[in-house]
């Protein structure tokens, strides 16, 4: 029983960290996601077929935490993000991409 409730009170903390997190919509005709959406999960609808990220992958804050957005494709079509040569990940409709930066390079975490 004890085992039950402390996996549901895991569980429910997990879901209010989710819900907590700032949900922004990238204006149709933008086609750069900006640093200040680190930590943030950017929605693109309408969105340009390309959409870059900071020419400059960020580094981590001040307490090593790295630079993270995830990327949600809400439609039309896909749309390919790009970094710093050679990162580029193809985001399909309703698909959730994490891309992280480690102050040099982004990596796609799907």
């Amino acid at each position: 029983m004890k085992l039950s409730l402390l996996l549901l009170a895991l569980f429910l903390g997990q879901i209010n960290t989710l819900q907590t997190r700032e949900v922004v919509h990238l204006p149709s005709h933008q086609d750069r996601i900006g640093i200040q959406f680190g930590g943030k999960l950017v929605e693109l609808i309408n969105s340009p077929r390309v959409v870059f990220l900071p020419l400059f992958p960020p580094k981590p804050d001040s307490e090593g935490v790295p630079w993270t957005v995830d990327i949600k494709n809400l439609g039309p079509g896909s749309v390919n993000v790009s970094g710093k040569s050679p990162f580029s990940v193809e985001i399909s409709v309703g698909q959730t991409v994490r891309v992280d930066s480690n102050g040099g390079v982004y990596i796609a975490k799907h």
